[in-house]
């Protein structure tokens, strides 16, 4: 199945990447901002914060990240609230309509979508104590927000929003829709007998899907607290992507990582592995020079 392109423009509103940001696509009625806290008297400010909307708050708490959920007909109000009674976000997301479009039972409804994917993917804590109650929209109306939601979950992971993108995969349900050709999805297997990981993976679309039942460190091994690697392999057990049993541990199901090298790090346990050990299956190369090869056919 061939999947369209969409156009996405990101204005950067005072010229820096870590400021303020806007984010729409052509023929979506949506729009997006994001702020960090520090700039909150300037979003506040802006004519989107008087729509109505939801709204993401987006932090840290012991090293996990969080989120809150929520909804108002005028965010400003609700917003300053939360800057005085929540002190551990460090930015918001506003997410609205550019016509100001959007009514109550639309962000309702909304808001509770979100808290239904974001609990569902369990990549984040959630602030929110229970998934709101649906609004009640015509039949017409529901498939509109869901259309509306489905291209927010593509403007997300664009403006580095974690949370709300599944990573675990159904192979026998994705493999015909991802592929964009006819010929077979590349296949590599990871072996570290000396350690005792052994795994298999697809490189499926943009995705390097690490195998259900594929081994690895029960534990990262890191004095950085903080490394990015370490942290995804925390909430993977957390999550329980990943099984712990008697100091051995398994994906429990599919789990799709952004890069070969992302997936090695975490099945190895350390910030310092490397993709050559991943062996396409059948060509005996090393992932990194059966990447070579391809780009060297693909220029040729």
């Amino acid at each position: 199945m061939n999947t369209r392109g969409r156009s996405l423009e990101l204005f950067f509103i005072d010229g820096r990447p870590d400021g303020m940001l806007t984010a729409e696509v052509f023929n979506w009625t949506g729009h997006v901002l994001r702020a960090p806290r520090t700039q909150l008297k300037e979003a506040l400010a802006r004519r989107e914060a008087r729509y109505t909307g939801a709204y993401l708050l987006l932090g840290e708490e012991d090293g996990r990240p969080r989120v809150y959920i929520g909804e108002a007909e005028d965010m400003r109000e609700r917003l300053r609230s939360h800057a005085i009674n929540k002190d551990w976000w460090d930015s918001v997301v506003l997410i609205t309509s550019a016509a100001d479009a959007l009514h109550k039972a639309h962000v309702k409804y909304l808001e509770s979508r979100l808290v239904e994917i974001a609990r569902d993917v369990g990549a984040v804590d959630l602030e929110n104590g229970n998934t709101p109650t649906r609004s009640s929209l015509s039949e017409a109306a529901t498939s509109n927000m869901e259309s509306f939601i489905e291209t927010l979950m593509m403007v997300l992971p664009a403006i580095q929003v974690e949370g709300f993108d599944r990573k675990t995969r159904q192979i026998s349900e994705t493999r015909d829709a991802e592929l964009s050709a006819p010929e077979e999805a590349p296949e590599f297997t990871y072996s570290r007998p000396n350690l005792g990981f052994y795994a298999h993976a697809i490189l499926l679309g943009n995705d390097f899907i690490v195998l259900s039942g594929s081994t690895l460190s029960p534990e990262f091994r890191s004095e950085n607290k903080t490394d990015r690697w370490a942290r995804l392999h925390r909430s993977l057990i957390a999550e329980k992507a990943i099984v712990v049993r008697e100091n051995k541990a398994e994906f429990s199901g599919d789990y799709a990582f952004p890069s070969a090298r992302d997936a090695a790090k975490v099945i190895v346990g350390r910030s310092n592995s490397s993709k050559t050990h991943w062996i396409h299956t059948k060509t005996g190369q090393t992932y990194a020079d059966w990447e070579q090869s391809q780009l060297t056919e693909d220029t040729e």
